[in-house]
Formats: structure tokens, sequence, C-alpha cells
């Protein structure tokens, strides 16, 4: 009988960065890559929801100055502006 080995790694109990390295649908409970945030517009300091892959420009409405652009995946934000992940 040979004797217990120990596994190389713990596969119940992953580190965050390797869960975060994983595909979102095999990671070992599944969750989306995106998030909805608030932005703050540099010049009025408004504060407007934006969805993280927004596929189209998204303007400020008060001073229609634009907050994002998309790109193939995650919108890139313009110079200046903050963001702060929304909480559920």
């Amino acid at each position: 009988r040979t004797p217990w080995r120990t596994m190389p790694r713990d596969l119940l109990n992953p580190s965050a960065s390797e869960e975060a390295r994983k595909h979102k649908l095999k990671r070992l409970v599944q969750s989306p890559n995106s998030f909805f945030m608030d932005v703050k517009c540099p010049g009025c300091f408004n504060i407007t929801t934006v969805f993280s892959h927004a596929q189209t420009v998204v303007l400020c409405g008060s001073c229609s100055m634009m907050l994002c652009q998309p790109t193939g995946g995650r919108a890139r934000l313009t110079e200046g502006c903050s963001f702060r992940r929304k909480v559920d």
C-alpha cells in the first residue's frame, strides 16, 4: 500500500489571483467579467452610471463631454475621468 500524497495545489480553495486569470465559465463559481461603474466627469463633476463593456460612446448628461469610448472589449475611459465600481 502506498502512503497518501498531498496535492501540489489546493483545488477547492484556489487563490484570488489564480481565479482572476481563469475564463469566466471555468472558475470555481462562475461570475461575469463585466460590471457597472460610476464615472465622474472631469469638467462638471457630474456622476454617470456606465457599463464596463459599453459598445457606444457615453456622453456626460450636463456638459456633453465624452466619458468613455468603446474598444473590442472593455470601454476606454477618457483621460481625467475617475470611476468607482458599483456595489450590488
